[in-house]
């Protein structure tokens, strides 16, 4: 198997029942790494894992030095990976605690340092986007979840949003109108920019709440974690048959 990569996100800081080997604390040009990349072998199988925001989970979406976790992972020799992020369920599928393997993302973020080719030292380069996650990839976490007896949505688009904040009503009515069917904060630049360094990449996105206007009151911090708890419990079985398969 190639080498793979989790990135960890909210409710994922620490990949239990992982065996770890080694702890690798990097330096890129495009400085510091969100944590430690953790290699060790998970389900009898070595993995490296990176936890999104720091461990403990202390960095904002918009602060992620998304440039540096990747360009760490591709230093490791990466060449799969797959990110798990909280979201927030818009359509009427993606309810709390279910999970979706999204196939196309829009990305609403804004001042995000988002590509590597930048200055001097890399040709102007205009990357092919079309499909930002990989499909052969994607095929093997619906498998892995049909064979764990997991159900999943197989396909839908993340609509990724600056934060730290919620969203409002309004602009998830927005999203939902532009064809969104789930809302987070970290899907950009990190799967264009695995992209920009020829890694593959997919997701797995845990529905942890209705995003807002999709149910009466407020967002509150205690029911996200109730329904990350049961996601990402799904999460770890379908990582582990993932694996299991690869």
């Amino acid at each position: 198997m190639a080498k793979l990569a989790i990135i960890g996100g909210t409710g994922l800081t620490q990949l239990s029942d992982l065996t770890i080997i080694k702890r690798d604390k990097l330096t890129t040009p495009y400085g510091a790494p969100s944590a430690d990349f953790i290699t060790g072998e998970f389900n009898h199988k070595e993995v490296i894992f990176l936890a999104r925001h720091g461990n403990p989970h202390t960095i904002a979406p918009h602060k992620i030095n998304y440039r540096a976790n990747i360009w760490g992972l591709k230093q490791l020799g990466v060449e799969h990976i797959v990110a798990v992020a909280a979201v927030g369920g818009i359509t009427a599928e993606m309810v709390p605690a279910h999970i979706a393997i999204p196939d196309q993302i829009i990305d609403y973020t804004h001042s995000r340092l988002h590509t590597f080719f930048e200055d001097e030292n890399y040709p102007v380069t205009h990357i092919d986007f079309s499909y930002p996650y990989n499909q052969k990839l994607r095929a093997a976490l619906i498998i892995a979840a049909s064979h764990a007896n997991i159900s999943i949505s197989p396909m839908g688009t993340y609509g990724c949003t600056q934060g730290p904040r919620l969203e409002t009503a309004a602009e998830i009515n927005r999203m939902e109108k532009d064809g969104c069917n789930v809302v987070g904060m970290t899907g950009m630049p990190e799967a264009g920019l695995a992209k920009e360094l020829e890694m593959d990449y997919a997701a797995i996105s845990v529905i942890a709440n209705w995003a807002a206007g999709k149910t009466e009151g407020e967002i509150t911090m205690a029911d996200i974690e109730h329904n990350l708890h049961a996601g990402m419990a799904n999460t770890a079985l379908l990582l582990k048959a993932f694996i299991d398969l690869a």
